[in-house]
């Protein structure tokens, strides 16, 4: 099983996975949105599909799984997630210039002061709209604690983008997944989510290819 396969028949592979371990899926849940977003390695994990996912199978009784257990259990995922991911930002930061994570990414001066300043500017908007782009959300925490972001100011946003990701798309798919087309065309529908999840990701890059030009 690849990646990619997983992600577009995600429900599959979550129903055969109940089907062999019954609620022990609720501690794969919770693994895959902690790596997917505390580990600035693993960006490529689905999130919003996997959320989606999980609504829909506990729509279903026969999966015998439990709707609000899933949302608490996963919030506190991504909250775990993010912390973790913004500790080792901040870790890199006091270690200064030069510093690496994982041999990739290196800490230039002009980064941490770039990231510093963005964050203190726009950073409650950031963290709460990173939650719903995929890559930017794995990467956002791990910058704010680069850019050294007041955890303060960090924590309440949050949260706050951590309750309403979670609800937001595990209640989509409880109240939408169970519908025939959608049970019936689920990778169209995966498919959708992330296209659908990218789109300020293109709209900003776009934005910035039209001032360019226009400077």
């Amino acid at each position: 099983m690849n990646i990619i396969d997983f992600i577009l028949h995600i429900d599959k592979h979550l129903e055969t996975f109940i089907a062999t371990y019954g609620i022990l899926v609720y501690l794969l849940l919770f693994l895959i949105i902690f790596c997917e977003t505390g580990l600035v390695v693993t960006p490529f994990l689905p999130g919003d599909s996997l959320l989606f996912a999980a609504g829909a199978l506990a729509a279903n009784e026969a999966n015998n799984l439990n709707v609000g257990v899933i949302i608490a259990l996963l919030i506190v995922a991504a909250l775990i997630g993010d912390n973790t991911n913004y500790f080792i930002g901040k870790f890199l930061a006091k270690k200064g210039e030069g510093a690496k994570l994982f041999g990739i990414f290196t800490i230039k001066k002009e980064y941490l002061d770039k990231t510093h300043s963005f964050y203190e500017k726009y950073g409650a908007r950031t963290i709460i709209l990173a939650r719903f782009v995929p890559i930017v959300r794995t990467f956002a925490p791990f910058v704010a604690g680069v850019g050294s972001m007041t955890y303060k100011k960090y924590i309440v946003y949050c949260i706050a983008g951590a309750i309403l990701w979670v609800s937001l798309l595990t209640f989509t798919g409880y109240a939408f997944g169970n519908i025939p087309w959608i049970k019936n065309n689920f990778e169209i529908v995966v498919l959708s989510i992330i296209l659908i999840s990218l789109l300020p990701i293109v709209f900003e890059f776009i934005k910035h290819k039209m001032k360019s030009k226009n400077a």
